[in-house]
């Protein structure tokens, strides 16, 4: 019988940083919001989390990188809203920010959750926060709360 390990939507103890980039504020204070409900209701004392907030979604990756760095975090939930205008501008923050947000993951071996939107339109934005499309800010809460508690049982 194969061996399955995943992680729980309990929080345990753990902690948790969160990166927001201010840019599109309306949109970004409101998958905070969504993030902040459920790391309480999985259990964390939101006196205990860390907020980090930023100019935008170019800055979370070395905010992120920083918080990741100091190991006093269990996961690192990136939390921004990129919507697309008339120039390349869009592709190039959307760029970096999740390849800068991977690579955090990934030099440092502490969960960083991509939470950050990356939309055509404003309503588009908008309704990933809390409306018709649920919010990610939530699932990002989420999945970190589930990856800082299968990081343990990974190392054997």
């Amino acid at each position: 019988m194969p061996t399955h390990l995943e992680g729980d939507l309990v929080v345990d103890g753990h902690r948790f940083a969160l990166v927001v980039g201010r840019f599109n504020e309306h949109v970004t204070e409101d998958l905070l919001g969504g993030a902040l409900d459920t790391l309480e209701r999985h259990g964390a004392d939101l006196d205990e989390v860390t907020v980090v907030h930023v100019p935008g979604s170019w800055e979370i990756p070395v905010a992120a990188q920083k918080c990741a760095r100091t190991g006093d975090y269990d996961a690192v939930i990136c939390l921004g809203a990129v919507v697309r205008g008339e120039t390349p501008h869009f592709d190039y923050v959307c760029s970096g920010a999740t390849s800068g947000t991977m690579q955090t993951s990934l030099d440092t071996e502490v969960p960083v959750l991509f939470g950050i939107l990356t939309t055509d339109t404003v309503d588009q934005a908008i309704a990933r926060a809390g409306s018709k499309a649920g919010n990610k800010g939530r699932e990002a809460a989420e999945a970190a709360i589930e990856m800082a508690t299968l990081m343990p049982k990974l190392e054997g």
